[in-house]
């Protein structure tokens, strides 16, 4: 016996819309400048610290976060009636510029990832080009 008939009233299709679940949802994030540096929150909910993977590469900041489905003899057993908590890959990527990676610090706690780019000295680059 189902807890929700599938065909009262498509609920399935009801929830779809009233709870959309996208994966632009994930992984907001909030960006300031504080103390000569560039300090980038980021909400990444029901990961740990070893689902994230933070590089540097071309000037870009990428952030991914991944988590597999857990997959056990416990689970075999359960009747999903809804599943909205989605497992993958998410990722962001923020433009840094040249930067020294070893003066990147990050923390994670509670679901929030805080990143801290120290700003680099603005280097003048202007150049008068002589016409020929």
């Amino acid at each position: 016996m189902d807890l929700i008939p599938r065909n009262l009233y498509n609920l399935d299709d009801i929830f779809d819309h009233f709870m959309p679940i996208e994966k632009m949802d994930l992984m907001k994030c909030d960006i300031y400048e504080k103390d000569r540096n560039y300090h980038i929150e980021l909400d990444v909910p029901g990961f740990t610290k070893e689902d994230i993977n933070i590089e540097i590469k071309d000037g870009h900041l990428n952030v991914t976060a991944e988590k597999n489905e857990e997959v056990n003899d416990e689970n075999q057993d359960k009747k999903y009636i809804r599943r909205e908590r989605s497992y993958g890959k998410y990722q962001r990527s923020f433009m840094i510029g040249d930067v020294d990676p070893s003066n990147i610090t990050a923390e994670f706690r509670d679901g929030t990832l805080k990143i801290v780019v120290p700003k680099m000295d603005a280097v003048d680059t202007r150049k008068r080009i002589e016409i020929q």
